[in-house]
């Protein structure tokens, strides 16, 4: 059941995730190539020596001048020459670079001993990786160098042209949505991926700050802390009806016109109360305040609210979740913006840690170390 609480303006989901993680298998392993060659150093090719021709040809009658028989000799000696010379002989030539292997894929799954090439080099996994970008993982990173590589390199299956987004990872977002499915199993169908990428176009800024690690991190840190409040995507709205009368705050002047019991916790991020309701539909250019059911009607709108909160308010904290992440203050400070109050500080530490284990596992999901500064 979901609990409510005054000091975040926002309802809590109490009850912890439990989703399963599964992972794709993606082998590309490029052929061995080899070079047969004889005895004599020669691909194919068997050249014989100049005694082997000798013995070939007719014996040279002896001559009773001495000089014939010198004559015949240099004949037959110059007869092998021609021929040894006929013989192709194929020089090795300066050496080629291998061909390249399936483009990388940042939305693949990649096991040991996987290759892929990625601008113009071959490299090999050493264990389970995805979304870690060959050439950036350093000498005991996840990436081992194989080499300059030349043609081939077709692009993975996944892979878009050049140019254009992968076909699940729409332009500018870092989760795909084969990643959003493998984090949200279970989620009610309100929670669509395409209504998160509408609604992240209402704040550009949103998991797009600073480098592609930190851009990770907090799209991390925003799922693990709605997978929290709803239970893995599952609640749309505040279980506890008891509590829905509770948040309206007749000292507004705008009042509660949708009803006393309309402003209960609904979407992601639980937004609850009247006052809460005006503020997100003033900066999203929707009417919330007549209409709060929008949020557990609309699957953009329901991602706009928890975006709103995520990116501009600190409730209980001291900054939003969203600059907690982007300024390096960690997760543990996005925790104490939507709940510390009931939270953090040692009030609630399995809730802390529900939230800190969803963290752990989405960053797994997406590639990138988590860092310290979890707890609050």
């Amino acid at each position: 059941m979901a609990s409510r609480r005054e000091a975040g303006r926002v309802a809590v989901h109490e009850e912890p995730e439990n989703s399963s993680v599964r992972h794709g298998n993606l082998g590309v392993v490029p052929p061995d190539w080899y070079r047969a060659t004889t005895s004599d150093g020669v691909p194919g090719v068997r050249v014989k020596r100049p005694d082997e021709v000798l013995r070939e040809r007719a014996p040279v009658r002896p001559h009773r001048r001495g000089g014939g028989r010198v004559r015949a000799l240099a004949g037959s000696l110059a007869a092998a020459a021609v021929l040894v010379v006929a013989v192709p002989v194929v020089s090795a030539g300066p050496a080629s670079a291998a061909d390249c292997a399936a483009g990388w894929n940042s939305s693949a799954v990649y096991w040991g001993d996987d290759v892929v090439s990625y601008e113009g080099r071959n490299w090999v996994a050493k264990w389970w990786t995805l979304g870690e970008v060959p050439g950036t993982t350093g000498e005991w990173g996840v990436w081992a160098d194989q080499g300059a590589c030349g043609g081939g390199g077709a692009p993975a299956p996944d892979d878009p042209p050049p140019g254009d987004s992968a076909p699940d990872v729409p332009s500018g977002a870092v989760v795909s949505e084969a990643q959003f499915n493998e984090m949200f199993p279970d989620r009610n169908p309100l929670y669509t991926y395409q209504g998160l990428t509408e609604a992240m176009g209402s704040y550009p800024a949103f998991a797009n700050t600073g480098d592609d690690r930190m851009k990770r991190l907090e799209a991390a840190a925003f799922l693990a802390n709605v997978s929290h409040e709803t239970g893995g995507l599952v609640h749309v709205v505040e279980q506890n009806q008891a509590n829905y009368p509770h948040y309206c705050d007749a000292a507004q002047s705008y009042g509660c016109p949708a009803g006393q019991a309309a402003y209960y916790g609904r979407g992601p991020i639980q937004l609850s109360w009247n006052f809460n309701y005006k503020a997100a539909g003033d900066a999203l250019g929707i009417d919330l305040l007549n209409d709060p059911w929008r949020v557990e009607r609309e699957p953009a709108v329901a991602w706009q609210t928890g975006l709103w909160y995520w990116m501009t308010q600190s409730g209980p904290g001291t900054m939003p979740g969203h600059t907690a992440m982007v300024t390096g203050a960690g997760f543990g400070e996005s925790i104490r913006s939507i709940n510390g109050a009931l939270e953090c500080d040692g009030a609630n530490p399995a809730q802390v840690q529900s939230r800190i284990g969803n963290y752990q596992r989405f960053t797994q999901i997406l590639g990138v170390t988590h860092g310290n500064l979890l707890t609050c």
